[in-house]
Parts: C-alpha cells; sequence; structure tokens
C-alpha cells in the first residue's frame, strides 16, 4: 500500500531501530508509547486488519502469536506479564490500518481497559 506507514517500514522507506525480525514480521518501539514497554508487532504483508485475515493467513498469524513471546523476553517483560492487543477498526481505537500487535508492559494492566 503507498501511503501505508506500516508497509513504507516493512519497505525501509522509514528506518526504525527493530527489536525483531524475520521473513513475516518486524518488531520496534512504539513513537507514542501507552506503557514503559510498548512495541508493535507488524506483519510485512500488508492486512489491514483481522477481520481482512482468510484462511492463506493461518500460518502468518501463527508465527507472529508464537514469536510475541521471545520478543517479549527481549524486551525484558516476559517475567513478570505484558498484555498483548490487537485493535480493529475505529471503534476497536485501530490508527494505522495494517496489521499489528500492541506489547504493553512495564507496569501493572488495570481492567478493563479504557
Amino acid at each position: 500500500m503507498q501511503d501505508c506507514i506500516f508497509c513504507k517500514i516493512v519497505n525501509k522507506e522509514i528506518p526504525v531501530k527493530a527489536i525483531y525480525e524475520d521473513e513475516q514480521i518486524i518488531a520496534f518501539s512504539d513513537i507514542n508509547p501507552v506503557a514503559p514497554v510498548h512495541i508493535l508487532v507488524i506483519t510485512k504483508k500488508h492486512i489491514a486488519n483481522l477481520l481482512d485475515t482468510s484462511p492463506d493467513d493461518a500460518a502468518l498469524l501463527g508465527h507472529m502469536m508464537m514469536k510475541i513471546p521471545e520478543i517479549a523476553e527481549i524486551a525484558g517483560v516476559s517475567r513478570d506479564g505484558f498484555r498483548v492487543v490487537f485493535n480493529t477498526k475505529d471503534n476497536g481505537g485501530q490508527t494505522v490500518y495494517h496489521l499489528h500487535g500492541h506489547i504493553l508492559g512495564g507496569r501493572f494492566m488495570k481492567w478493563p481497559p479504557g
């Protein structure tokens, strides 16, 4: 997608300091953190959100979910715990329409969220 900021990151048009990267995903710190640790994990394939996934994306989604604990370990939040959030569409709080998860940690997470 031409105007997608996360596609520009994937294509190295916008530099980020990757915390983790492989052939399917990249993880980096959010520029507007809402927790002491706030990492975005994005797919390299452009998918707008969870509603736009298909059965063909099952391996990618599984890979992403299996790598999140490793990324949390790298970030130093796996021992005390962390939250993973996937915002979907406007009412879900999605602001960038490219599939991504938020790893939030470094403090106690309250329930219910905002």
